[in-house]
């Protein structure tokens, strides 16, 4: 089965200032622990970093 980003329920924009340093582990943790939202569910979401000229994407399906 393919997915496409045309097919994704929400989009989450987090705020401030991400370590991007952190991999897809440490994202999907700060996903459940800080917004209590689950990182498995069908959305996107987008991390920015401090210089604000990188952003992480994670999207699971």
């Amino acid at each position: 089965m393919k997915q496409d980003f045309t097919s994704v329920q929400n989009i989450y924009i987090i705020c401030g200032k991400t370590d991007m340093r952190k991999g897809i582990d440490g994202l999907a943790a700060l996903i459940q622990d800080s917004f209590k939202l689950d990182p498995y569910s069908d959305s996107i979401f987008l991390f920015s970093g401090t210089s604000k000229d990188r952003y992480k994407c994670l999207f699971v399906f």
